[in-house]
């Protein structure tokens, strides 16, 4: 039976594989996708301290290259449900795996929100993204909107302006979220159009492709925007359904912990965007996963 399971390979989750290492617990990491998390799709990174710029890819591709040279072992999988038995938990992949410790650490971050208007499931995959570095060059030329006001929908919009002809920028308020430097940044965008007081209501299209969104405007006003494909980029949620029900979390999903990430359940801690917190950076993710792990040498001795 391991000491540590760690799930999920971001910031945080690396980070703790790093100090897991460094106390010498047997420890294992399980990631549903690629290492790296959210923070692999930011085209710049400019605040990670000791790095003044550098790609989101790269700094994931250094984060876990620094876990595996310590020894850390990641492992491919889906955790569907974590149960508690006796003195360990289970978790119970969807290959059917099931890894067993004597402590978790759940550092699975969140995923990006849906619009919830029609045509965006059917178009998922066929102009709708939600993954801008991932799906951008597919419309090289062409036309595409943007719907978000915060710094991953700026972000967005940037990466783009170098890719596409056109970008529309939707937001449903009379200013942006983002932070001041990644707006001055847009504004040097000469084929970016901010669409202010709007809401997408509709993405339409053929069989094959989407081919255009309706927006409500402010004023009620509903005009049709022909677009090639449309970047979603309006907040995240947190990705936590395969905790236990009596796990306590707050009113938006996040579960409420110290900086040392325990939690009501004893032998489950958690850490980085998945902490209820007001700063979910890379670097606070980092330092989460070092704090949740002193916290489980700690609750390893006491066991």
């Amino acid at each position: 039976m391991l000491d540590l399971m760690i799930i999920g390979a971001g910031p945080a989750g690396l980070s703790a594989a790093v100090y897991a290492q460094r106390a010498a617990l047997d420890a294992c990491v399980l990631e549903q996708y690629t290492a790296g998390g959210q923070i692999a799709e930011a085209v710049d990174v400019e605040n990670y301290p000791g790095i003044p710029s550098i790609t989101g890819a790269a700094l994931a591709q250094r984060m876990e290259q620094h876990a595996k040279v310590l020894g850390s072992t990641l492992q491919t999988a889906e955790v569907v449900s974590l149960i508690r038995r006796a003195s360990c938990w289970d978790a119970i992949c969807a290959n059917g795996q099931t890894v067993s410790a004597r402590a978790v650490i759940a550092a699975t971050g969140t995923m990006r929100r849906k619009l919830h208007v029609p045509g965006e499931d059917t178009y998922t995959g066929r102009g709708v993204s939600y993954c801008a570095t991932c799906d951008g060059f597919f419309f090289k030329g062409k036309t595409v909107a943007v719907v978000g006001g915060g710094d991953t929908a700026v972000d967005d919009a940037i990466f783009l302006s170098e890719v596409a002809e056109r970008i529309y920028l939707v937001h449903r308020r009379d200013s942006l979220r983002a932070s001041p430097r990644r707006q001055e940044k847009l504004r040097q965008k000469t084929n970016v159009t901010i669409l202010w007081d709007c809401v997408v209501t509709e993405i339409c299209g053929d069989k094959d492709h989407m081919t255009a969104l309706h927006v409500k405007q402010k004023n009620g006003t509903c005009p049709k925007l022909l677009t090639d494909g449309v970047f979603i980029a309006v907040g995240a949620q947190p990705k936590a359904e395969y905790l236990p029900a009596e796990l306590l979390r707050d009113a938006a999903g996040y579960v409420p912990a110290a900086e040392d990430g325990r939690t009501n359940l004893p032998g489950l801690f958690v850490s980085g965007d998945l902490r209820a917190k007001t700063q979910r950076q890379a670097i606070t993710a980092a330092a989460d996963g070092a704090c949740a792990v002193a916290s489980v040498e700690q609750y390893l001795r006491e066991m």
